[in-house]
């Protein structure tokens, strides 16, 4: 159903910047609210301003987060700045000097705010920038950019009146949480997590929500119920999602149909996608030639060092038609960006203790070569 599609892939809906969506979203959602709460225990937030669908994760992974924060100060300023809005009315405007007055006063963390730093100037500008492409606040004179030059810069932002939707409501109190499996444990507490409805929720939260879900063992209460009740999740998956879902001895695996691009799924249009492909048929040719060897549960254990020798292959083999970015990268460098790009896919797990690399299942389940009549670019010959 085109509607779960949407409601997964935004944010949220506003009015005002797409009404014809938002009406028609509004008017189609009873027919998808009884799976949304039976199957995943979600709610729909339906305001005269949003409609917003609360995702919840079935388990907290790593890739997780705002794709372009970095460092937690960005987060940091991201709650002060939603604490700003609430004093704000809708359309009210204000400034970006205001704004910065304001972090600097009530910012918690050991470091000061101290906006002579570049650093600093820079976590606002991602932040406001974050709060510009959802529609939380509006640019109506000036550019953030500014900042990034000179402190003194200004700009005139518009609240836009929804930001009291961003964060959803927890059970608990925040004050008294210390990790993030108490976060993770907020909405089901006191409640045994492996039993009924709750167990029900976290697994389709987790296949739909997550790159992959993998075996833990005979015990893995999970994993237990997918093989159980494979065939309902199935035609579930089918009449709402419009996609498979593949069930191995070690995983399971939403599989979007190829006319689905959300964003941020795999594979992508980067080229970084392209050559995760790639580096998974290598780890498949280095398992047919014995050179690593795949355990019972078919996860393999390498170190670093193999794997980086597999991505100089890998650069060797197929970067004839790789960006020029990537073409020139150095291979250090080359490394890290494969490494963290496959870990946030479930391609790979990291044991920085071992300094070793655990290529996950996922990693055979996908990959991609050139057609044999590919013709190299920059030699204008055929790449066998």
């Amino acid at each position: 159903m085109k509607e779960l599609d949407i409601l997964l892939e935004n944010y949220w809906i506003i009015k005002d910047q797409n009404k014809e969506l938002y009406y028609k979203m509004r008017d189609l959602i009873p027919k998808i609210r009884p799976f949304l709460l039976e199957k995943l225990g979600y709610q729909i937030v339906i305001t005269p301003e949003i409609i917003k669908l609360e995702k919840i994760p079935g388990k907290l992974e790593d890739w997780m987060g705002i794709e372009t924060f970095q460092d937690k100060m960005e987060y940091s300023f991201l709650c002060i700045l939603l604490m700003f809005l609430e004093d704000k009315g809708k359309e009210e405007q204000f400034l970006l000097s205001e704004l910065t007055e304001y972090i600097e006063g009530v910012f918690p963390g050991e470091e000061k705010v101290d906006w002579t730093l570049y650093r600093h100037r820079r976590y606002l500008i991602k932040v406001l920038r974050f709060a510009l492409d959802i529609g939380m606040i509006k640019l109506n004179d000036g550019d953030e950019q500014g900042f990034a030059s000179s402190q003194d810069s200004e700009a005139l932002y518009e609240n836009v009146g929804i930001s009291k939707y961003f964060l959803r409501n927890f059970v608990g109190n925040l004050l008294e949480y210390n990790s993030l499996k108490d976060l993770e444990d907020d909405e089901w507490l006191d409640m045994d997590q492996d039993k009924g409805l709750i167990r029900r929720n976290r697994v389709y939260r987790r296949i739909i929500m997550s790159p992959a879900v993998y075996n833990e063992g005979a015990d893995d209460p999970d994993y237990l119920y997918i093989k159980n009740y494979r065939n309902m999740i199935s035609k579930d998956i089918e009449k709402y999602l419009k996609s498979d879902l593949h069930v191995h001895k070690n995983g399971a695996f939403l599989i979007l149909n190829s006319d689905k691009n959300y964003k941020e799924s795999f594979p992508e249009n980067k080229t970084i996608s392209d050559i995760v492909l790639q580096m998974n048929s290598i780890i498949i040719d280095r398992v047919k030639d014995g050179s690593i060897e795949k355990r019972e549960d078919d996860i393999i254990t390498i170190s670093i060092h193999f794997f980086e020798n597999m991505v100089e292959e890998l650069r060797d083999k197929y970067s004839s038609g790789w960006s020029k970015e990537y073409r020139e990268m150095k291979l250090e460098k080359l490394c890290k960006e494969l490494v963290e790009y496959m870990k946030n896919y479930s391609f790979i797990e990291i044991n920085h203790s071992y300094n070793e690399l655990r290529i996950m299942p996922l990693s055979g389940k996908i990959i991609g070569k050139y057609p044999k009549d590919f013709i190299n670019p920059s030699e204008g010959r055929e790449n066998q």
